[in-house]
């Protein structure tokens, strides 16, 4: 919110509350919001008996509903009593952090959710980290009251723990605290025995507490319009929606307002079309005031950050500032000989222009031009970000070659320095010594360990981010899948020097056809393959992942030769392994630096920048010369 001078009485507008749901990734956000529209009456008897409502109404796209994860912040509105509870709902993966930045600049509170077992981890302490830097009462959720390992007074404890660590004053550290079961829609202020629900049927305690805890909008009746766009959407028939908190003034449909652009200049514009949002629905409103989350159409080229004042006195609001990025990896066109078979969209004009329509609705991330015209550097939170980015293009027929993710550099003081991630693991005590070799070869610290007595160990490292890139696989192979880990941007160290990357090698095809049984059976002694039989392969396309450190080029392509022989039905039939069918995510975390991947709607293959074995061969021979042996 604007700051206000002292001395300036301010007013208040009770009927109405706007709040964010704030917490780690899975621990109940937006189920919490699916029961606060069931029990609001968002829904009519109608819809409920026709089975028309979906679960997790909020996480409409289809990669959030694949994924079960939320990527966008979206808001919703319930009515409680004569109050309007504006409701953001927020992503819980620290690479979507941007998204949380901006719904906390909509909000005057914040729902802190933490799950009754697993406590706070890594991007709670993101989240609220930025919720009390920008000074806003929090309440907090301790949510899945009934799972079977709960250890709610514990839970709490390392809450409290977690404010001091974050340098809380007084008043923010007397927060309310709500137990919940967000699945079973209830709550209760006073704390259930573990892995029981709460007492009361339903959530009217959580309401109870967001109205007396949460403060009622507050603006100065004295200053005109000022409303922050906060977000951007789109509609088939009103084109751009600028969605905005109006922060002071009135705003009405139809009238004409001042556009104080992020450049510093001003421009008359009409807002055609005024929307409030109730429940799951936009509806057209002809004014707005103080407080109210609302969407404006009628501004083509409105961004994020961008404030909408009065005509006659515009008072132009602080643009919205986010974390810079830590991540990158190269975007261009597909230049495989393959490219082509299965996209529409395949020039780099149609991916550049795809890379500025994304910078325009996500602040968090950057697109910077690199030294060849079809290959871009993007720039984000994390790997999940991007490859999010990657996989929304590939479903709208884009074509890609995408590089090895790489982590963003600062020079301070004439040193490089890096960015460092919190990482939190949950194993089970039989893997500790295999993890704690994991993460030496990744110049990890360990900051914490604790032994809960149940079995499982949490320990907390700090660990260089590009340490990170490729260790999610090789974690849940060591630990049989049984290991949990999570990690957030902490701070930048200098350098840490070299590390090792993957231990083993790839197996590159050197000529370009269908791969055949016969010759797979060969090759599967080698290593682990990618492709199955009847995979159309090219030169430099990577095949299987050899078992020892160096490449080998391989011949997948090879056909028994044919004899006057009889054959026996032994040798008709060849047992091959299962190949491994590699997800995108697995693919860049694969990747090493000389390798890259190729992303078409139908397929994702991993290749070698340079296809040619002859040109592999001549640049390994350079470096070996320009860097001899001691």
């Amino acid at each position: 919110m604007p700051a206000q001078s002292d001395d300036t009485v301010l007013s208040r507008r009770d009927d109405l509350r706007n709040v964010a749901i704030v917490a780690h990734v899975d621990h109940g956000k937006t189920t919490l919001v699916d029961a606060m529209l069931w029990q609001s009456g968002a829904f009519s008897a109608h819809q409920k008996e026709q089975g028309d409502v979906n679960d997790l109404v909020m996480d409409w796209m289809d990669l959030e509903r694949e994924k079960g994860i939320t990527i966008l912040a979206k808001n919703t509105a319930v009515k409680y009593g004569d109050t309007t509870i504006n409701i953001i709902d927020t992503p819980g993966h620290a690479d979507f952090g941007g998204e949380v930045e901006r719904g906390l600049s909509m909000v005057d509170g914040v729902l802190l959710l933490v799950d009754a077992s697993e406590g706070p981890l890594p991007q709670t302490r993101f989240v609220l980290r930025k919720a009390l830097e920008a000074k806003l009462p929090v309440i907090l959720v301790v949510n899945k009251v009934d799972r079977p390992d709960s250890r709610i007074a514990e839970v709490v404890d390392e809450a409290y723990e977690l404010f001091l660590d974050l340098d809380a004053d007084e008043h923010q550290i007397e927060f309310p605290i709500v137990y919940a079961s967000a699945k079973a829609g209830r709550a209760s202020l006073e704390r259930p025995a573990n892995a029981s629900l709460p007492d009361s049927e339903d959530l009217k305690p959580l309401f109870d507490a967001i109205l007396e805890t949460i403060p009622a909008p507050r603006y100065d009746p004295s200053v005109p319009l000022q409303a922050h766009v906060t977000n951007l959407d789109a509609s088939p028939y009103l084109g751009r929606l600028a969605l905005c908190r109006v922060h002071n003034g009135t705003i009405k449909k139809g009238q004409q307002a001042a556009w104080c652009r992020a450049d510093g200049s001003i421009e008359r514009v009409k807002i055609t079309e005024l929307l409030m949002t109730d429940a799951l629905e936009r509806r057209p409103v002809e004014s707005a005031g103080p407080g109210d989350i609302i969407a404006i159409a009628g501004i083509p080229e409105i961004t994020i950050g961008e404030t909408l004042a009065d005509p006659d006195d515009p008072r132009p609001l602080p643009v919205i500032t986010v974390d810079e990025p830590s991540i990158s990896m190269t975007i261009g066109i597909n230049t495989s000989p393959l490219a082509g078979e299965s996209g529409k969209k395949l020039t780099a004009r149609l991916v550049k222009s795809r890379l500025d329509a994304e910078l325009v609705g996500n602040v968090s991330i950057r697109v910077l031009n690199t030294e060849r015209p079809d290959t871009w550097e993007v720039q984000g939170r994390g790997e999940l970000q991007l490859a999010v980015l990657v996989e929304i293009m590939r479903r709208e027929g884009f074509e890609l070659t995408v590089g090895k993710p790489q982590v963003v550099t600062r020079e301070i003081d004439g040193k490089v320095h890096e960015p460092m991630e919190r990482l939190t693991i949950d194993i089970p005590e039989d893997y500790l010594g295999v993890v704690t070799q994991l993460m030496a070869l990744r110049k990890g610290r360990m900051e914490q360990m604790v032994n809960h007595g149940t079995g499982w160990v949490r320990m907390e490292y700090l660990v260089p981010a590009r340490g990170l890139i490729g260790f999610r696989t090789e974690f849940l192979t060591d630990t049989r899948g049984t290991g949990l880990l999570h990690h957030v941007f902490e701070k930048y160290e200098p350098w840490h020097g070299e590390l090792r990357t993957r231990p083993t090698g790839s197996l590159v095809a050197d000529r370009r056809g269908p791969t055949t049984g016969f010759a797979l059976a060969n090759l599967q002694e080698r290593g682990v393959m990618f492709v199955g039989p009847g995979t159309e392969v090219y030169e430099g396309m990577i095949v299987g992942e050899n078992s020892r450190s160096d490449d080998m080029d391989v011949n997948p392509t090879k056909e028994k030769k044919l004899t006057n022989m009889r054959q026996s039905s032994g040798d008709v039939l060849v047992p091959l392994i299962p190949y491994r069918q590699m997800s995108m995510e697995q693919a860049l975390e694969f990747c090493r630096e000389d390798e890259c991947i190729e992303v078409t709607p139908a397929t994702v293959r991993i290749r070698k920048v340079v296809l040619s074995s002859h040109e592999r061969e001549k640049t390994r021979g350079r470096r070996k010369w320009a860097n001899p042996p001691a």
